[in-house]
């Protein structure tokens, strides 16, 4: 018994340094298997002499490791308590056996995992050695028998997590060359296998390893891999096909683009910025367009009032309008900032307030902030084309949800910047 105890001490020293290197595999390998339960010995057993049906008590301790997905092998541990029932002769026998078994994963040979991650079914089977310890209030000296043992079981499972894994376990032993009865009272008449025992049992498997899933309930198979592989092409391509989009249409891809929300039609470097030399913020081919545009003269016909302009103006028929989630303007809403521009250079006492607004995507806060710099960068426009600091203010208004949030047309109308005149 000493040399068996020795070998599994060994043997558990082993999966400890072989599970520290089994942190980066995809799945786990080792498992630690603890059970007990019931017992009833079939034969041999000695006239007048029963056991209870079924008796009291086993337990096991096994280690086991998966090779693959679908077999392994296991070391095991075992003790049985043989004791006799209410109708039987009084009798106490102690069974010890230890024995390696192949392991063969059941659930996935038979497809569970393509409907269940839950439930499983082990399947295991092999041989080892045994000791019958009868006492020594038994007609016989010695008081023990040793003998080979073949061992065939079917362990189900119910996961519980990553690393346990609730089981039962119903398996069958078989003794080779059993010299006494289990109750030790008597000897066998026969050679070869001649004793037999059922064990039903109960416990955990604890899973050892640094992966996810252990091999219980993983499926590698071809079928799997392919299907795998398919999925990661797929991920690839669309991230391929993603990354050569050009949003701002600047002929630069998004994965090289550095600011992909550039202004329509302004030149931009080969990393997708616009070219901004003296770094004012205002792209440089913008603001040859606003020095152009902007002059002190005006450019409103001879027949049209400042009171019209102001009217227009100030009831939000001109604004400045953005992309989506942007704070560059439109190309197209230069000419509403020029109706600006032109009204105060021709009324040097006028003042105007600048409100900037968003859709109503994206949280409040967000859009506050997002509102108030569209209304910094044309309050930047202005008095870049000549209009006093002192002249101007902004702030932003947050999210217009006057429109149907589901309209991206009608969301585009709210993503503007309105002017009030002072």
């Amino acid at each position: 018994m000493k040399k068996l105890t020795l070998l599994f001490s060994l043997f558990i020293a082993f999966t400890a340094i072989a599970q520290e290197e089994n942190t980066t595999k995809e799945y786990n390998h080792w498992s630690i298997d603890v059970m007990g339960g019931v017992n009833k010995p079939a034969r041999p057993m000695n006239s007048g002499f029963y056991s209870s049906t079924p008796g009291l008590w086993n337990a096991d301790l096994g280690v086991r490791y998966m090779i693959n997905d679908k077999f392994g092998l296991k070391l095991n541990l075992g003790y049985n308590q043989l004791e006799n029932d209410d109708n039987s002769r009084e009798f106490e026998s102690k069974y010890y056996r230890t024995s390696i078994e192949g392991v063969v994963n059941l659930g996935t040979l038979l497809g569970f995992r393509e409907w269940t991650n839950t439930f499983n079914l082990l399947g295991h089977a092999g041989a080892g050695v045994s000791r019958l310890d009868i006492g020594d209030n038994v007609r016989y000296a010695d008081g023990e028998d040793y003998m080979g043992t073949v061992v065939a079981g079917l362990t189900p499972q119910l996961r519980l997590g990553d690393h346990f894994a609730l089981v039962g376990d119903l398996s069958v032993m078989g003794n080779v060359r059993q010299n006494y009865t289990w109750d030790g009272n008597g000897k066998t008449s026969t050679r070869g296998f001649n004793g037999m025992l059922v064990n039903a049992s109960v416990g955990l498997n604890i899973y050892l390893g640094g992966a996810e899933k252990h091999a219980d309930w993983v499926n590698v198979s071809n079928t799997t891999l392919l299907r795998e592989e398919l999925e990661a092409t797929k991920e690839k391509v669309a991230k391929i096909e993603g990354d050569m989009m050009d949003e701002d249409q600047d002929g630069v891809p998004n994965y090289l683009d550095r600011e992909p929300n550039t202004t329509n039609g302004v030149a931009v470097n080969s990393k997708g910025e616009a070219i901004d030399k003296n770094a004012n913020g205002i792209p440089d081919e913008l603001e040859s367009s606003l020095d152009k545009r902007y002059q002190n003269n005006s450019n409103t016909t001879s027949g049209e009032s400042n009171g019209t302009i102001e009217k227009l103006l100030n009831e939000g028929y001109v604004n400045v309008y953005f992309k989506f989630n942007s704070d560059q303007p439109e190309t197209y809403s230069l000419e509403a900032i020029n109706y600006l521009v032109n009204y105060m250079h021709e009324n040097q006492n006028a003042s105007a307030e600048l409100v900037g607004y968003a859709d109503a995507i994206g949280g409040d806060q967000y859009n506050k902030q997002l509102s108030e710099r569209r209304a910094k960068k044309v309050y930047d426009i202005v008095i870049a084309s000549g209009i006093e600091e002192s002249r101007l203010s902004y702030r932003g208004a947050g999210v217009d949800d006057s429109v149907e949030k589901s309209s991206s047309d009608a969301r585009q109308i709210v993503r503007r910047v309105t002017f009030k005149l002072k």
